[in-house]
């Protein structure tokens, strides 16, 4: 039974992370979340709960901007989800900045910046 609970909990918070992404893109329209995506969404197993980790391309101004704007904007999303989400009841949304995207970017860029480095030193190597 506990496996059927964590599987029905993935496939709610999948479902969520669908529906919340195709709402951004059509249905809310403040600027402020027009460089967000939603990187995914946990829910807990009584599905009273849902983390929803978004990515934002941008400084830390335009992070806390996009968070202000999704908690605000909260109420209208969890009626959406009512309204294309076949639940008895929509979970609590709770909005959190997922960081891996931009370290992932300062990863490569380092790499790259590793790789320059080497070649220069050693011009008649090839990769």
């Amino acid at each position: 039974m506990a496996g059927n609970q964590s599987n029905r909990a993935n496939r709610v918070g999948d479902m969520i992370q669908r529906t919340l992404a195709e709402s951004l893109q059509r249905e809310v329209h403040d600027p402020r979340l027009t460089m967000v995506s939603i990187s995914g969404v946990e829910v807990t197993r009584d599905l009273a709960h849902a983390k929803v980790f978004i990515s934002v391309l941008g400084d830390k101004t335009k992070v806390d901007a996009a968070m202000a704007a999704l908690e605000k904007a909260s109420g209208f999303l969890r009626t959406i989800l009512a309204k294309n989400c076949d639940m008895r009841t929509i979970p609590a949304l709770h909005f959190f900045h997922d960081s891996s995207v931009e370290k992932g970017r300062s990863m490569s860029d380092l790499i790259d910046q590793a790789r320059a480095k080497d070649h220069n030193s050693n011009p008649g190597s090839d990769e």
